[in-house]
């Protein structure tokens, strides 16, 4: 157990280990903004997962802090326990204080809060700062767990001073207009959530203008329903049109079935590369629907998609997940080609995981669902999906996010499924073919890509040559400064030279290639 009766002088360190550089520790800098009068003896130091743990423990300790914050996640935890175990082990004194959503449940069994002094669950702005309160005027509380509370935002300070300028050049800059989720999808932990409470609008807006006046360019919204309360979106999606600049993104996650004329209007207003929506299908399925309590009006979602397809430049990001009770292979190839033939720019296939203290666990004994030990625990059966079936899909996700989703092959993507009636079953076998001609789902280079595309549409499909050659060429070359593959040149026209692409001078690089050929 952690030393909690002597303290190190220094102050507080609120410290984030990122999925990745680009990524910017939000609640953190909430929970800075909100220390009080502590706020000047804290900062923030972020890091990403990627670093060794020795690194991670360095860039900590080094102003020599009294009290570490570390937030847990799904994809941080391993190397989380790593870092607590580091800090305990070179500074016994040093008190832990854990928070974020890996240790807001099930932390009776979770060998990082036993390394840890304290625990935060749920939201920690106000419970945080009592803690450090206490423990920098020598006052230890016996307490090792404390919950957090759910005050009104309009109680909170708002935390986007906080972003620096590298943080603007370079990274995402996430903003919040509310928290919480009004819905019980029992794989998500906004079930759990008590309502929604909107941050106060005039405030907003007046952070979200200094945020652009400093050149901030790439705002993620983190709110779960963003099209729930259509006046605040509605004001929301007119002060950015109001106030559109170059290299302006928007990123929204919004309900499928909910998106009234006033919304389609201004949605239909940006120009291209500037909004992308994730739209969380899920599933097609009613039966799976009943079983998640998820409601959703699958008649308005379709109409939704197709008006954004026709009617809109928004880039569409759609979720389907695998492994949801009841659904079986069957089903989801279904939902899978009806959702292709929405058109979204993309569609995330992903894995179903038991994140801690989601209600999905009423499934486990009637619905046999079984799931990894190990984060991010990702289901490995069901009733209706055996291993073989999980393990494939797994591979089919990886392959289409490489082939499909990134936008590198969006003229020779479709020729994939051109031979069979099923979108899904097409991919699907092209999927287990790539892995059984790579023998890996990782670290395969673009060119490597590109060659095997190519192969497969002429070898395994009987495609004719050139076709395929043009199609896969057009697509490398829908970057700039990529080389035209040797396979492909002998099967090019006579005099065949790629087409220049242009500058992606705003929105996402990702996007730029679902937009249109060069």
């Amino acid at each position: 157990m952690p030393v909690r009766d002597r303290l190190a002088p220094g102050g507080i360190v609120l410290g984030a280990i990122n999925a990745r550089y680009r990524h910017t520790a939000f609640g953190l800098r909430y929970l800075l903004a909100n220390l009080g009068a502590l706020a000047e003896r804290a900062q923030i130091v972020e890091t990403f997962v990627q670093q060794p743990a020795s690194a991670i423990v360095d860039a900590l300790l080094a102003s020599e802090p009294r009290v570490v914050g570390l937030g847990v996640y799904v994809w941080n935890t391993t190397r989380a326990l790593e870092v607590v175990t580091q800090l305990r082990a070179r500074r016994p004194d040093l008190v832990i204080v854990l928070g974020g959503p890996e240790v807001s449940h099930e932390w009776q069994t979770q060998s990082i809060v036993e390394l840890a002094d304290y625990t935060v669950t749920g939201e920690g702005e106000e419970v945080f700062r009592r803690l450090c309160e206490s423990l920098l005027d020598g006052e230890r509380p016996e307490e090792a767990v404390l919950h957090g509370t759910s005050p009104p935002l309009e109680q909170l300070a708002l935390p986007y001073h906080l972003y620096t300028d590298e943080d603007l050049a370079h990274r995402v800059v996430y903003v919040e207009a509310s928290r919480g989720c009004p819905f019980r999808c029992q794989f998500c932990l906004s079930s759990l959530d008590a309502g929604v409470r909107m941050v106060p609008r005039e405030g907003f807006f007046t952070e979200m203008e200094r945020l652009l006046e400093r050149g901030a360019r790439d705002f993620k919204f983190i709110d779960r329903t963003f099209n729930l309360r259509i006046a605040d979106s509605v004001a929301i999606l007119r002060f950015f049109l109001d106030r559109l600049r170059p290299g302006l993104s928007l990123h929204f996650e919004m309900v499928p079935d909910r998106l009234p004329e006033p919304l389609r209007e201004l949605l239909a207003a940006f120009p291209p590369r500037t909004v992308q929506l994730e739209i969380g299908i899920q599933s097609w399925s009613e039966e799976v629907g009943r079983l998640i309590e998820r409601r959703q009006d699958a008649e308005r979602t379709e109409a939704n998609l197709r008006f954004l397809a026709e009617e809109t430049d928004v880039h569409v990001h759609a979720d389907l997940i695998v492994g949801l009770p009841g659904e079986d292979l069957a089903t989801f190839a279904v939902g899978f080609d009806r959702l292709l033939g929405l058109r979204p720019q993309e569609i995330q296939v992903g894995i179903l995981k038991r994140l801690r203290g989601t209600p999905i666990t009423v499934h486990d004994e009637t619905r046999s669902m079984v799931y990894r030990a190990e984060p991010p625990y990702e289901i490995v059966s069901t009733s209706t999906m055996s291993v073989d079936e999980v393990e494939a899909m797994k591979r089919f996700a990886r392959f289409w996010d490489l082939v499909a989703n990134s936008g590198n092959f969006r003229e020779a993507t479709p020729l994939i499924w051109s031979t069979t009636s099923s979108a899904f079953a097409g991919f699907a076998a092209f999927s287990e073919w790539l892995h059984q001609a790579l023998g890996r789902t990782h670290h395969i280079q673009l060119h490597e890509l590109a060659v095997t595309v190519f192969d497969y549409l002429v070898d395994e499909l009987d495609l004719d040559a050139g076709l395929a050659a043009l199609a896969v060429a057009r697509d490398i070359h829908r970057t700039r400064g990529r080389k035209t593959p040797k396979v492909l040149k002998p099967h090019l026209p006579d005099g065949w030279r790629p087409p220049v692409a242009p500058p992606v001078t705003g929105g996402l690089v990702r996007q730029a290639r679902h937009a249109g050929a060069p």
